[in-house]
């Protein structure tokens, strides 16, 4: 399987869908089923962080200066 890190959410999430898809299927040997949840469990954490990446970026913003600051929502009073 090729480097994890390199993939992108995309790229990790068709990969994820195909192993689930293979998995659901249900003729796959054990072992190949036992590589095939590893493997699956290493892109479902890369999508995860990749997903806490963005959250993270999300809840900030570049002030004037360039710095990172946190972006508050104002509600209507």
């Amino acid at each position: 399987m090729e480097e994890k890190n390199e993939l992108s959410f995309e790229e990790a999430m068709k990969e994820l869908e195909n192993i689930v898809g293979k998995l659901e299927e249900g003729d796959v040997p054990l072992e190949q089923a036992i590589e095939y949840y590893q493997d699956g469990m290493k892109l479902s954490k890369l999508c995860n962080d990749k997903l806490k990446n963005v959250q993270e970026k999300m809840t900030h913003i570049m002030n004037e200066q360039g710095d990172l600051e946190p972006f508050e929502i104002q509600e209507d009073e």
